[in-house]
């Protein structure tokens, strides 16, 4: 599993329209990342970038941390923010810096 604090925006590249697992608490769901948005400054190698997660419309999740699961990654422990409800759900966002 990759070190958070090492992942950068071409490490999920290849998970870019993929479904992953978030849990916590014994709350899961399954969650597409939709989008990778990269800039701002950052102290990690590669820059700051921010991941946008399309989940279903039930569950809804807080804002927490959860466990966020794909081969590609392993298991990561991201920050989740709501940031809009659309008809296909809640969207999530996980900002690096």
């Amino acid at each position: 599993m990759p070190d958070p604090t090492n992942l950068t925006a071409a490490d999920f590249s290849p998970l870019e329209g993929d479904t992953v697992k978030v849990e916590a608490g014994g709350i899961g769901i399954e969650a597409t990342l939709l989008e990778i948005t990269t800039g701002g400054s950052a102290l990690r190698d590669g820059g700051g970038f921010a991941l946008l997660f399309q989940g279903p419309v039930e569950p809804s999740l807080p804002q927490a941390t959860y466990q966020v699961s794909h081969a590609a990654i392993g298991t990561q422990q991201l920050f989740l923010v709501p940031v809009a409800k659309t008809e296909a759900g809640y969207q999530y966002e996980a900002i690096f810096t």
